[in-house]
């Protein structure tokens, strides 16, 4: 059985909401437990309570600051926007830098990024791990068509495989 720190538990996502449910929930036997409690604290969440936790996400393509666990996971998740093609073999570096990505595919993802935020009012969530740069301006300009109902939907559906990999990260660090 094992207790999780309420910072530790923010770093996996940073709703207040979402926090005290899952804490609320301790202590867990296993990591399957611990993401079922994940996953319910999310489907509960208010859309106030998502755009909380959205504020702390990143813009995709921008080097996440500070050297906490939340801004290295953002890091790592990113690492991929440096590959534009198919190749991700230096995906899974933690801050691998943007240089691998062309000049082209990041500016536009900084424009798509602009763009997204004046339409939906929100940053631009995806769940980058393994992804490149391409493939999630792709995914930033197909998204950019969706209506407003739509587009919160898939922002939950992202903000949830986020968190479940990030709880897996935490649980694995806390053996």
């Amino acid at each position: 059985m094992r207790e999780l720190g309420r910072a530790d538990l923010r770093s996996c996502c940073a709703s207040a909401g979402w926090v005290s449910a899952v804490a609320a929930r301790q202590p867990y036997r296993d990591l399957d437990g611990l993401r079922r409690a994940g996953a319910a604290a999310l489907a509960a969440l208010s859309w106030p309570d998502v755009l909380e936790a959205l504020a702390a996400h990143p813009r995709i393509g921008e080097r996440p600051v500070g050297d906490g666990r939340e801004a290295a996971w953002s890091r790592a998740e990113q690492a991929g926007v440096n590959q534009t093609g198919a190749d991700r073999s230096g995906a899974d570096q933690a801050g691998a830098g943007r240089e691998g990505a062309d000049r082209e595919v990041l500016d536009a993802l900084r424009a798509g990024n602009a763009a997204y935020e004046s339409r939906f009012g929100h940053v631009y969530l995806v769940c980058a791990t393994g992804r490149g740069a391409r493939e999630l301006l792709d995914l930033l300009r197909a998204r950019l068509g969706n209506d407003a109902e739509t587009e919160r939907a898939v922002v939950r559906a992202e903000l949830g495989k986020i968190v479940d990999l990030r709880l897996a990260k935490l649980w694995q660090e806390a053996r």
